[in-house]
């Protein structure tokens, strides 16, 4: 396995920039070497990241990692949460319906969102039946783990 050093005060400039730029990740590399930088939360363990060519970091920051409006309705028995971070969108396709609007009555397992991963579209499915009383998300934002995307009644 091949080493690589890593300066923490690279590691410290590049979180400065996610953080003054709004970026979730950040990238940097030269020929085979390359070192990510990512902000929000991760779904394992942030030291078994490390690999010949990649150096991760993770730091959990709630109030960078959505608006504080959505934070707040994480506890409310209707909040619909992104099971991962990537990019939402409200409707299967540019220029569609979308899939949910305030006011309509949805049923368990009714597609909501799609979160884009990793160049896959994960669908976000009601997870039960009720009528969507707010969408907090925007099409095309980026959105965290955990993060809340819409409130049922």
């Amino acid at each position: 396995m091949i080493k690589i050093r890593v300066e923490d005060a690279l590691i410290r400039h590049l979180a400065e920039l996610l953080e003054e730029t709004g970026l979730t990740e950040i990238e940097l590399g030269s020929g085979r070497d390359r070192i990510r930088v990512v902000r929000g939360a991760m779904l394992g363990d942030t030291n078994a990241a490390l690999a010949p060519a990649a150096v991760s970091r993770g730091v959990v920051d709630p109030v960078a990692t959505g608006s504080q409006q959505a934070s707040l309705n994480v506890d409310h028995p209707g909040a619909v949460v992104s099971p991962m971070v990537g990019t939402v969108y409200l409707a299967p396709e540019p220029g569609a319906k979308p899939f949910v609007s305030v006011g309509d009555e949805i049923h368990a397992g009714d597609t909501m969102f799609i979160i884009e991963a990793m160049k896959t579209m994960n669908p976000v499915e009601a997870p039960k039946d009720g009528r969507v009383e707010e969408v907090l998300v925007g099409n095309g934002s980026p959105v965290e783990y955990g993060e809340v995307l819409a409130l049922l009644e």
